[in-house]
Order: structure tokens, then sequence, then C-alpha cells
């Protein structure tokens, strides 16, 4: 399998994306991928690369983009681009099936507007929504939508955002019914935005086959293991994945520092050290790097601007799996099933 990957995405740009590609090729060894972006800068990343991973260059190719995408570009002059960007090149390779799945960690609207231009969307949908899981208490997990595709998002959207999340939990994680809810300020339907409201009465107006709309929840309840999926719009989700890794990671670095404080808790760490190592991998950011696109037609995946090489790996073997499980096809049957 093969997928193409926008190397010039990114706040590192292709100083991580093409060592993360590497490291996600090293555990892959039947896949491979194509870099788009100036040959140049590539063929010399591919030349700096670590000896441990030298030996996937024969698996990853280059392809020549002269110029990139910018964040400061906005979505209509994208439209009216040349198609010799990196990210423009990289979308067109999948939708001329060249590849099977696309991954940028560049700007998130302008990978949403050439997405849609280029993939197109699910038949019945308005609009994609990125979706990621977050862990949760008891060792399961909660799939969070929209996390900044949309930023005002309507109603309708967010019905049609309760449905996608649904099925993503039942084809992913195998749950029968999941138990769906809209993040809120509070559980009252009296309080929330106006579109979150009528967004609850639509929802709540009839009982759906699929899943269980259980209401309003709180930011907490997401991890709480109560709801399989949590739908709100865009800019407030995407604060709250952000927020929360952010959490994670000053818990982890806190209970670090708590337990170099003196020889005695040096000796409790030591011996508690399988349980801290085990806690520190659930709770790593980095390794729930890589959010799908949800509605597109095809696996488009989105990686955080600022990750590393380690995290942009975690989004390539993340877009090799739902290519591998066909997992927009997938979400497309079952959504048309409801």
């Amino acid at each position: 399998m093969r997928i193409a990957v926008d190397a010039m995405g990114g706040d590192l740009g292709p100083r991580a994306t093409v060592e993360g590609v590497a490291h996600a090729l090293s555990l892959l060894p039947a896949n491979s991928a194509v870099l788009h972006g100036p040959s140049h800068v590539l063929d010399a990343q591919l030349d700096a690369l670590p000896k441990s991973l030298r030996f996937t260059r024969s698996r990853l190719q280059v392809s020549h983009a002269d110029t990139v995408v910018h964040e400061a570009d906005r979505p209509s002059q994208l439209l009216r681009m040349p198609e010799e960007t990196s990210l423009h090149r990289c979308l067109m390779s999948l939708a001329r099936d060249e590849v099977s799945a696309a991954i940028s960690g560049g700007s998130t609207g302008a990978l949403m507007v050439l997405a849609r231009r280029y993939i197109g969307m699910s038949a019945g949908l308005e609009r994609p929504a990125i979706s990621c899981a977050v862990p949760t208490e008891g060792g399961g997990r909660c799939y969070l939508l929209d996390l900044g595709a949309n930023v005002d998002s309507s109603p309708e959207m967010l019905v049609q955002f309760a449905h996608m999340g649904a099925a993503m939990a039942s084809v992913v994680d195998g749950v029968a019914r999941p138990r769906v809810a809209l993040l809120n300020v509070g559980v009252e339907p009296s309080k929330g935005a106006h579109r979150v409201r009528q967004a609850h009465v639509r929802l709540s107006a009839v009982p759906y086959r699929s899943f269980e709309y259980t209401g309003f929840v709180e930011g907490g309840g997401m991890f709480a293991g109560d709801v399989d999926v949590v739908v709100c719009d865009g800019d407030v989700g995407n604060a709250v994945l952000k927020s929360s890794e952010g959490l994670a990671r000053m818990l982890g670095k806190r209970l670090q520092h708590r337990f170099e404080d003196g020889i005695w808790t040096r000796i409790v760490s030591f011996m508690a050290r399988p349980a801290l190592t085990r806690f520190h991998h659930e709770l790593d950011p980095v390794r729930y790097n890589g959010a799908s696109f949800l509605g597109l037609a095809k696996t488009v995946v989105k990686s955080h601007g600022s990750a590393d090489a380690r995290g942009f790996s975690f989004a390539v073997q993340r877009a090799f799996s739902e290519a591998e499980e066909r997992l927009p096809q997938r979400l497309a049957s079952r959504l048309l099933d409801v």
C-alpha cells in the first residue's frame, strides 16, 4: 500500500515529515510513500536520515512540487492557485487513485477546501469533520468531532457529525449502538449557543436506530467513559483537544518531578516504574496524533502542525490503517443504513 504525503506541511516542515514517514515505513515493511515538495529539499532530507532508517529509502519516492501552501493563504486563493503546490499534488494523486490515502500537517482550512475539491464528499454529507479518539476511564475511548474543520457549524451539520461519529465508533470499535452527546456549557436544555440547542432539539425529536442520543455533556464528561461520541463545533473541539493534550503533558512532567524530589521518592519511582511507564504510554498525546477527515470519499488524515518526527509517524500509521480498513467506504455504507 502507498500513501501520499504533503512533506512541506507542518511547523517543522520536511525535517519532521520525512523522518516521520521513514519511521512509519520501518514498522510497515510492505508499504511505501510518495513525498510531495521541492525535490532538492526532500532529497537533502532523505540524505540526512538517521542510519537506522536509511533502509526505507527505496520505498520513499519524491514527487516534485514547485511551491507550498502557506498558513496565510485564503481558501479563495487556494482554489485559484496553480496546481503545483505540494498539497495540491498530494491530494490530486489520491483523487487519481495513484495512492490509497493522503496526509498533511499543514493548514487545516487549506486541507479541507482542497480535499473537498479533489476528493469529494460521501453521498448526502455537507461538510467533512475532523475526528480523533481520546482515552477514557476504564481503558476505553471516546470520539470527538469536529476538531477544527468547521468553525461555525449549523445545527444540521452538528446532526450530521453525530451520525458520522456514531458510524466511526461502530465501524472501528464495534459498538453496536454508540452513545452520542453534544458538548455544552451545561446539561440543562436552556444552556448553550443557539445552534447547539437547535441541534439538541433535532437529535431529541426521534429515536435513532444506529445510535443513542444522550443529550448534553460537559467538558470533563468525555473522559468518564459514559459516552462513545462527543459532537461540537470545530473551534470548541480544537480548543478542548489542545487543552487536554497540554494538561496530559503537564501532569506527566509534574509526576516525574515529584518522583525526583528526594532519595525515597526515587526509590518508590524505581519500584513503580512499570506502572509509570504504562501511565505515560497511555496518556502520551503524541500517540494520538493524526485525525481523520470523516465524510470524505477517501482517506485523508490531518497531523498536528507542531508534530515532530515521532508524532508524524503515528499520523502516517493511522493513514495506512484507515486506508487498509477501507474506513471511508465502510462509514459511507453504515450511513446509508441509517
